[in-house]
C-alpha cells in the first residue's frame, strides 16, 4: 500500500467515523419503526395480519403489541433509548425463547431470526445510546 493510499484510506476512515452518530440514529430510527409495525398489525390492524385478529389486548400477544408500540415511538423519538432499548432486548430474547426455539434449533427454519436481530440491536443501543437526533440529547440525559 502507498502513502496515498493510506492517506485515502485514513481520510475516508475519518469522514465515517465523524459520521457514525447519525448512523446509530438511522439505525435506531429504521429498526423502531420496522419494530412499531409489529404493534400496530396487533393493536391496530394496520396492517391488517390474520393471525392477529380478534386479538385480546389482555393476551401475550396483546402484551407484545404494547410493548411494540410504546418502545417503538420511543425509540423513534429517541426518548429513554438505553432504558427502552434494554427492556425491548429482554423482551426479544423472551419472545425467541418462547415462541421460535422449540420449533427448531436453527433459527432460519423457527423464524426467529428477526426477533434475534432486534434483541441484538436492541443490546447494542443499550450500550452505544441513540446516536445523534434524540430527545434524550434534549433533555441533556
Amino acid at each position: 500500500m502507498s502513502l496515498a493510499d493510506a492517506t485515502a484510506s485514513n481520510g475516508l476512515a475519518a469522514a465515517l467515523t465523524a459520521r457514525a452518530p447519525q448512523a446509530l440514529a438511522v439505525l435506531r430510527i429504521v429498526t423502531a419503526a420496522l419494530f412499531l409495525a409489529h404493534g400496530t398489525a396487533k393493536l391496530f390492524a394496520f396492517p391488517h395480519v390474520a393471525m392477529f385478529d380478534n386479538l385480546q389486548i389482555t393476551s401475550i400477544y396483546g402484551l407484545a403489541g404494547i410493548l411494540e408500540v410504546v418502545g417503538g415511538i420511543l425509540l423513534i423519538l429517541g426518548l429513554f433509548v438505553r432504558p427502552t432499548a434494554f427492556v425491548l432486548s429482554g423482551f426479544m430474547a423472551v419472545a425467541y425463547f418462547m415462541a421460535h426455539a422449540p420449533k427448531s434449533v436453527f433459527p432460519i427454519l423457527n423464524g426467529g431470526d428477526s426477533a434475534i436481530q432486534y434483541s441484538f440491536v436492541f443490546l447494542y443501543l443499550v450500550f452505544a445510546g441513540g446516536g445523534a437526533w434524540t430527545l434524550d440529547a434534549k433533555r441533556g440525559a
